[in-house]
């Protein structure tokens, strides 16, 4: 499966099949609550969430890449991340595209 943030895959001409999303809710775990209230004291990276975004991003990916794949795509184009607080404590990221067939 070929991820690109661009809307054309280069040297490969695409059929347009559908939108496709992945999504992912996480939310803070004690351990990292406390490790950040420290951390923001002194500054710096809050690298226990920096791991726990990278996660949800990655499952986010996952999650959209499957449903692309059940479509009978080939490629996702024009991929977007966002990401939201959901609730304190919680924040959702959303990855989505355009899935496309080469011709």
């Amino acid at each position: 499966m070929t991820l690109v943030s661009t809307d054309f895959v280069s040297g490969r001409e695409v059929e347009t099949i559908s939108i496709v999303k992945g999504s992912m809710i996480q939310s803070k775990n004690i351990g990292r609550d406390i490790g950040s209230a420290f951390k923001s004291i002194v500054g710096g990276e809050l690298s226990g969430y920096s791991q726990m975004i990278n996660e949800a991003r990655s499952i986010a990916t996952k999650r959209m890449v499957e449903e692309a794949e059940s479509l009978g795509a080939d490629a996702v184009i024009n991929i977007r991340y966002a990401s939201a607080a959901v609730m304190q404590g919680a924040a959702e990221v959303m990855v989505y595209g355009t899935a496309v067939k080469f011709v």
